[in-house]
C-alpha cells in the first residue's frame, strides 16, 4: 500500500469514526455535540479532495468504510427527524405567539 493510499484510507477511517461518534451522541439526544462534530466531519471530507486516488487493491477497504459512513449518516438522519419536527413545531408556536402579541399589544402602544 502506498503512502497516498494509506493516507486516503486513514481519511475515510477518520470520517467513519466521526460519524460513529455522531450516531452515538444522536442516540442519547446530544444534538449540540452532534452539530459540533458535524463541523469536524465537513473538514475531514474536504481533506479528501487533496489526497490522490486509491489503488485497485484498496477499493474494497474504501467500500467498507463508505458503507459504514453512509449507514451512520442514515441512522443519524432518522434519529434527527423527530427532533427537527419538534423544533419546527416550536418555531411555529413562537411565530403564532409573536403574531398574537403584535395584534393585541401594538395598537395599545400606538394609542398610549
Amino acid at each position: 500500500m502506498s503512502t497516498n493510499t494509506s493516507t486516503l484510507l486513514q481519511h475515510y477511517e477518520v470520517i467513519a469514526e466521526i460519524t460513529r461518534n455522531m450516531l452515538e451522541l444522536a442516540l442519547v439526544n446530544e444534538w449540540d455535540e452532534v452539530v459540533s462534530l458535524s463541523e469536524r466531519y465537513v473538514h475531514a471530507v474536504d481533506q479528501l479532495r487533496e489526497v490522490d486516488t486509491l489503488s485497485a487493491t484498496d477499493r474494497a477497504a474504501r467500500r467498507q468504510l463508505l458503507s459504514r459512513i453512509l449507514e451512520n449518516d442514515a441512522q443519524i438522519r432518522h434519529l434527527a427527524m423527530p427532533e427537527l419536527g419538534r423544533l419546527n413545531q416550536l418555531l411555529g408556536n413562537m411565530k403564532r405567539q409573536q403574531d398574537v402579541l403584535q395584534a393585541y399589544c401594538a395598537p395599545s402602544i400606538n394609542h398610549a
